[in-house]
C-alpha cells in the first residue's frame, strides 16, 4: 500500500514539474501515461518478489446483503476464476485489457497512455479478449470437473 502511495506521489510531482511542457489535449491519458511509466520506473527498481502479490477482492469489493450464502459462494469462485485468467495474460494484454474495461479509456487514450499506434491496440484488445475467454473456458470446465468429482 504504502509502494502506490509512493508511485502516485512521485507521479504527481513528476506532472507538476512537466505541467509546462503539457500540449493541451486529453489531460486523462497524459495523466496515466506519467503514473503507468512512474509505476515500471519503481517496479524495475524493487525485487521480483513484489510481482507475486495478489489483489484481496474481498477487501475491495461491497456485500450486498440480499445475496444467499450460494450466491455468495458462486460469485466468490468467478471472480477467482476471472481473476486468476487475467493475472496469467500476458503483461501487453493485461495492460490493455484493464486500461478499457476497468478504466473505461477509449482506444485513443489507451493509445496516448501505452504510447501505441490505434492499430496496435486493437490488434492486442482483441487478442487480449481471445486469449481471455479461451482461458477462461478452460478454468471453468477444469473447475466444473473438479467439482462433479471427477
Amino acid at each position: 500500500m504504502q509502494d502506490a502511495e509512493d508511485a502516485v506521489q512521485d507521479a504527481y510531482l513528476r506532472a507538476f514539474r512537466f505541467f509546462g511542457g503539457y500540449r493541451g489535449g486529453d489531460s486523462r491519458a497524459w495523466l496515466l501515461q506519467i503514473v503507468r511509466n512512474t509505476c515500471y520506473t519503481r517496479l524495475r527498481s524493487k525485487p521480483s518478489h513484489l510481482s507475486n502479490t495478489t489483489f484481496d477482492e474481498e477487501r475491495h469489493i461491497e456485500e450486498c446483503g440480499l445475496e444467499t450464502p450460494e450466491m455468495i459462494a458462486i460469485k466468490s469462485a468467478d471472480i477467482q476464476l476471472v481473476r486468476a485468467a487475467i493475472q496469467e495474460l500476458p503483461l501487453k494484454y493485461r495492460e490493455v485489457l484493464i486500461l478499457r474495461e476497468v478504466e473505461a479509456m477509449s482506444y485513443a487514450e489507451i493509445s496516448k497512455v501505452l504510447n501505441q499506434p490505434l492499430g496496435n491496440i486493437r490488434t492486442i484488445l482483441f487478442r487480449a479478449r481471445q486469449q481471455l475467454k479461451r482461458d477462461l473456458i478452460k478454468r471453468y470446465e477444469t473447475f466444473q470437473h473438479q467439482a462433479d468429482g471427477r
